[in-house]
């Protein structure tokens, strides 16, 4: 890997793991389906704006309800299901949880033939959705139906992405990268419209609420989920992937330093076990250049 696309994988884990704070942030004052809906709509401003000046064209009309779907496993279900999550939990909590989405990734592989999954794969799975139970169970939040529902909230988002990055692997190899992103952004914007406008009577907008959800949808959710997409088209999909291990980390960084959450040594065995678990089912070492052959 190159040194660029290393540092790229630092900046794409820094940024998606200062997401989890922002939520926590937005959600409250907006709502989750006001949140999603924005960060969409913000989104597909700035890349159909980097379109025109870059003078990229649209995808064909055929290939919208493929990126369309993507757009559902990618952007409008996790957003949905993470920004709910950001009601009851811990910013951390979010962004550990975040990290089992390479198990999905391998799973999804498997189901459609593209990679096996061998005994190791499935211990790590059971060593995954263990930590996942470890961390709820011991971190600084009292469990209540309510948490727990939030962790599984975030699970199911996590699935979500690791599903998706399928697709998305195959979209990078079938579409130039700002093109496909711009219409899964809108694609997004469009489906979350309605949900969206149900939802506006009821938010109580705030200026740190306004400014979080900018955030969020033209950087973290427009910009980088552009250069997740060109990252992914230049190096293998394990390869790219391994940003969600270094999420969990800037997530509970961040947390803990703009939020003032909790970070106790009670989290950090949850922490650990869901990190290696995500590590020993993609094959990721980082002593290692590259992750062994499936």
């Amino acid at each position: 890997m190159q040194t660029r696309h290393f540092l790229q994988l630092i900046a794409l884990s820094a940024l998606w793991g200062a997401t989890f704070p922002l939520l926590r942030i937005a959600s409250p004052a907006l709502g989750p389906w006001v949140v999603a809906g924005l960060r969409c709509v913000l989104a597909s401003v700035v890349l159909t704006v980097l379109m025109l000046s870059l003078r990229e064209r649209w995808p064909l009309r055929a290939a919208w309800p493929r990126l369309a779907i993507l757009s559902l496993l990618t952007v409008v279900a996790p957003f949905v299901l993470f920004n709910w999550a950001a009601l009851a939990i811990p910013a951390g909590y979010s962004a550990v949880l975040n990290a089992t989405s390479p198990l999905f990734g391998v799973l999804g592989a498997a189901v459609a033939g593209e990679e096996r999954l061998t005994a190791r794969r499935l211990l790590g799975c059971a060593a995954g959705f263990a930590g996942v139970a470890l961390l709820v169970q011991l971190g600084p939040v009292a469990v209540t139906p309510q948490v727990v529902l939030a962790a599984l909230a975030c699970t199911a988002a996590a699935a979500s992405y690791g599903f998706g990055a399928i697709l998305m692997k195959r979209a990078t190899m079938a579409h130039d990268p700002l093109p496909a992103s711009a219409t899964v952004h809108v694609a997004a914007a469009l489906i979350l419209l309605l949900p969206m406008g149900i939802a506006a009577p009821s938010v109580h907008p705030t200026p740190g609420a306004m400014i979080a959800v900018t955030v969020l949808g033209t950087i973290t959710s427009g910009f980088m989920y552009w250069l997740s997409m060109r990252l992914m088209r230049e190096i293998p999909a394990s390869a790219a992937t391994s940003a969600a291990f270094m999420i969990p980390l800037f997530g509970v960084t961040w947390g803990g330093l703009f939020l003032g959450e909790a970070v106790t040594a009670s989290m950090l065995p949850g922490c650990v076990l869901v990190l290696a678990a995500t590590a020993l089912i993609t094959g990721f070492n980082p002593f290692r250049g590259a992750p062994p052959e499936p």
